[in-house]
């Protein structure tokens, strides 16, 4: 390695971590693990740049660099109104919208059962649109991630007025889907089969939206005039993606979106070691997740990447595959994933701190 070891001089470190899922938005995960290194390294330059795959966060994220926030109310997933967060850039004429904020897992009143699974659909992310379309835009980011439904978009589409009235409206609008993975909307690696358990789907019910998606895709297919129900990115977001697809929209990674608006580029050229995390790390932060993004880019510059997740599930050969120095688990520093839940703030402050205490570039 080039870059000088820890005890030789002080080190520019970028953290840069996603969400922990429900628990911690990325900028107080950013803000918790500076706070933790501070008091083992307080020599260290730290620069704080949360980011978001496109899922829960990617608004937040974004305000402020790209335009202005807006605040719609729009039906949450089971019908409660919500209200909304999304972008307007009133000089280039683009919304920036986050599906979670219309029908994300959060939003679900509890954890997700049998019944939310079903029931759950998109309908807000396509008055999300409908609000954006209203307002002038010309181009819309629409950020795939969190969602708690998985109804391949069919409740954003009649939000927008039906399949054929929305690919209308949205005719001559750039629309792109900025998606966290990169699954097609059917089989075993799609929407139903992948994400349904996480939704509260049991085998039963993940075989019901199975053949819910398929009826939906033939629809989605045939306006479409070619199969966008199985290009990558289809399932994204419980199948939001193939409805996008099918409206027209080009497929973007998420992370590089927000990547791009928050000038990572240039802040992994002068860092000497990269902090990032999430909730769960494990084999599907390696495929369009920020963890992938963010070693991708550190990859060009050659610094070390050091992962702290709420829980670990990759092995030490899979790390370094992946270009990673190390990954930490919050659950196991808690002692319980219950208290890295209910206490997750301070249990990443301490996390960090016990990792930058230890820190030897060399060894991990």
């Amino acid at each position: 390695m080039t870059r000088p070891e820890p005890g030789e001089r002080s080190l520019c470190v970028l953290v840069a971590p996603d969400c922990y899922g429900d628990t911690l938005t990325a900028v107080d995960a950013a803000n918790a693990i500076a706070a933790g290194w501070k008091l083992a390294r307080p020599g260290d330059e730290l620069v704080l740049a949360p980011q978001s795959d496109g899922g829960p966060g990617f608004v937040r994220v974004l305000s402020g660099r790209v335009g202005e926030i807006e605040r719609s109310r729009v039906s949450g997933p089971l019908d409660a109104q919500v209200e909304a967060e999304w972008i307007f850039d009133a000089n280039t004429r683009t919304a920036y919208i986050e599906c979670a904020q219309a029908c994300g897992l959060a939003l679900l009143g509890g954890p997700p059962t049998i019944r939310t699974a079903v029931a759950a659909h998109s309908g807000g992310v396509g008055q999300l649109i409908d609000a954006a379309l209203r307002s002038g835009a010309t181009r819309i980011v629409v950020g795939l991630g969190g969602s708690g439904c998985t109804d391949g978009g069919r409740g954003m589409m009649s939000a927008l007025g039906g399949l054929s009235a929305a690919r209308v409206r949205l005719a001559d609008v750039v629309l792109i889907a900025a998606t966290d993975v990169d699954h097609p909307m059917l089989g075993p690696s799609g929407a139903a089969r992948v994400f349904g358990p996480q939704k509260g789907a049991d085998p039963d019910t993940v075989e019901l939206l199975e053949r819910r998606l398929a009826e939906w895709a033939e629809e989605l297919d045939d306006q479409a005039e070619h199969s966008v129900s199985s290009r990558p990115g289809a399932g994204a977001a419980g199948g939001l993606g193939a409805a996008l697809l099918a409206l027209g929209a080009r497929r973007e990674s998420g992370a590089a979106v927000v990547a791009r608006h928050t000038g990572l580029t240039g802040d992994v050229a002068r860092a000497d070691l990269l902090i990032t995390g999430e909730g769960r790390f494990d084999d599907q932060s390696l495929h369009g997740k920020v963890v992938s993004s963010l070693t991708a880019a550190a990859r060009h510059t050659g610094i070390p990447v050091l992962v702290l997740a709420g829980q670990v599930a990759l092995d030490p050969a899979a790390l370094s595959r992946a270009g990673i120095t190390a990954a930490h688990s919050l659950a196991d520093h808690a002692g319980s994933v219950r208290l890295a839940i209910s206490d997750a703030a301070n249990q990443l402050t301490g996390l960090a701190r016990r990792t930058a205490a230890g820190l030897s570039l060399t060894r991990e």
